[in-house]
């Protein structure tokens, strides 16, 4: 069992978002998961130019890191995203990020993985940007068990504080991990995404055969 935290921060192993995403991954190491830590800012990441080359062949224009952290992410039965809030939303570094996902959301590539959110804030926000998060990864076909944010007021208290919920969530996905977890209301969102991906799968089932084959096997086609 592998989890992984992708962590948006640009302070990277200064950040209050990144020792909080630590504590999740403590809290599935002790549940057996071997874990890893992904800081975004350490790697070169080119925005979306909209050019739509990678629908046809699964392959961006972009010469840059994300094709190691596509395949780190495929690797991994799990995901945790962690962004600290920015203007009401996460990091620049996270966003250009998920918009370079639009392959893996359109063909679903993360489906049947689990995953979670962490964000942290001064005041204000963090909720909103864990809700954020998990809808990203709902888009990615993805169940969220979870996620919580933590209002610093500028000083790591109330992060060290959040460290026993922290651990207890980073459980609950391990556990997700090894015996499954349903929500309801997140299956059928992730349904409905489906639904509406399947126009594109369809429409470049002679470029990309083999992502249309699994989709038939999968019963989405």
């Amino acid at each position: 069992m592998k989890i992984l935290a992708i962590h948006g921060s640009p302070r990277t192993t200064r950040s209050m978002t990144r020792q909080l995403a630590g504590f999740v991954l403590a809290g599935s190491a002790e549940s057996g998961a071997e874990t890893e830590m992904i800081d975004l800012a350490d790697y070169r990441i080119l925005p979306c130019t909209a050019c739509e080359a990678c629908t046809l062949n699964g392959i961006c224009v972009n010469d840059d890191d994300m094709p190691e952290l596509l395949a780190r992410i495929n690797e991994a039965d799990a995901l945790i995203l962690g962004s600290p809030v920015y203007i009401d939303n996460v990091t620049g570094q996270m966003k250009v990020f998920f918009d370079r996902l639009a392959d893996a959301i359109h063909y679903q590539q993360c489906a049947g993985k689990y995953g979670c959110a962490v964000a942290t804030t001064g005041e204000s926000g963090g909720d909103e940007v864990v809700a954020y998060l998990n809808h990203v990864l709902n888009y990615l076909g993805v169940i969220s068990v979870g996620g919580m944010s933590v209002a610093t007021g500028g000083g790591p208290e109330a992060v060290d504080a959040a460290e026993p919920a922290a651990r207890a969530l980073g459980k609950k996905l391990a556990d997700a991990v090894r015996n499954g977890y349903s929500d309801p209301g997140q299956e059928t969102e992730i349904e409905g995404n489906r639904a509406y991906f399947k126009t594109i799968v369809e429409e470049n089932r002679d470029f990309r055969p083999d992502e249309f084959e699994r989709w038939v096997r999968m019963g989405w086609i």
